[in-house]
């Protein structure tokens, strides 16, 4: 890499930082896995160029992958410690599962459709984030295998969250969920579990691609 290189790619990463700050992510620890986990390898072909760039992106199998900033502001709201087990509901580009990576003991990451398993997997292997186990199944019905959970995040809207994901959710475990139909402006939901039950905050408006029960047709 030539000096010019390096500085770009060093002022890019500013930018990046700084865009994520002015958004709301304040958290230095997520932070610092924004900045250790480059998003480009997770955006493949004409929309690579774009990756640095606080905006969604088209993913294989007619997904997405999170603008960085809603990315940020999902994680940070989940409070994930170097002690949890995190589920992650919707794996996708692969992209959040290694942001968690870098905060959590582990991490178990599901998705419907096999290819994007597939895909994210071989990325977390090229980064030797050896923390990730990602699957693919149901993610509407969790992973009743490895439960309970200290954390959930589901990355695709649910009309409400899901019952079998709340009953996988330790006591004291924290669930981020975007919640609404999924042709609106959802609302991203926090769910906290308690002895006695749950307690719902309402955190932002966001906008996701909706949670569908079965696996995906990509082979």
């Amino acid at each position: 890499m030539t000096d010019d290189e390096d500085h770009s790619s060093a002022e890019r990463k500013m930018q990046f930082l700084f865009a994520l700050r002015s958004k709301g992510v304040t958290d230095a620890r997520v932070l610092t896995a924004m900045e250790q986990i480059d998003r480009g390898p997770f955006i493949r072909g004409y929309f690579a160029e774009r990756a640095y760039e606080d905006m969604p992106l088209p993913i294989a199998c007619g997904q997405t992958i999170s603008q960085p900033s809603v990315v940020g502001l999902m994680t940070q709201a989940l409070k994930v410690t170097n002690r949890d087990k995190v589920l992650e509901v919707g794996t996708g580009s692969g992209y959040q599962a290694a942001i968690l990576s870098q905060l959590a003991r582990r991490v178990y990451t599901v998705d419907r459709h096999k290819r994007l398993v597939t895909e994210a997997s071989e990325i977390f292997r090229a980064l030797d984030l050896t923390n990730i186990t990602a699957l693919t199944a149901d993610g509407s019905f969790g992973l009743p295998d490895q439960a309970p959970f200290d954390r959930i995040i589901v990355t695709a809207a649910a009309e409400d969250p899901p019952g079998p994901l709340l009953a996988q959710l330790k006591i004291g475990g924290i669930m981020v969920v975007p919640v609404g139909q999924s042709d609106a402006v959802q609302r991203l939901i926090r769910v906290t579990r308690h002895e006695s039950g749950f307690d719902y905050d309402e955190l932002r408006p966001v906008r996701f691609v909706p949670l569908v029960e079965g696996l995906g047709r990509d082979g």
